[in-house]
């Protein structure tokens, strides 16, 4: 029972990372669309190109 137990405990361990991970990852695009939004507004175009690729690169992870 107590081999269960422990199985469980990391099943539960591994559940929580994975969605803690999931919510940073949606955080960090919500943040990068809002400022890519910006940066189109303010007709900046290296900042645009530069936040793009990195939610390409958030988003292929």
């Amino acid at each position: 029972m107590k081999k269960m137990s422990i199985i469980y405990e990391a099943l539960l361990e591994l559940h929580a990372e994975m969605i803690w991970d999931q919510s940073i990852r949606n955080y960090r695009e919500k943040q990068l669309q809002e400022e890519i939004d910006r940066a189109l507004l303010a007709r900046d175009q290296e900042k645009f190109y530069k936040l793009t690729e990195e939610l390409k690169q958030l988003k292929n992870h």
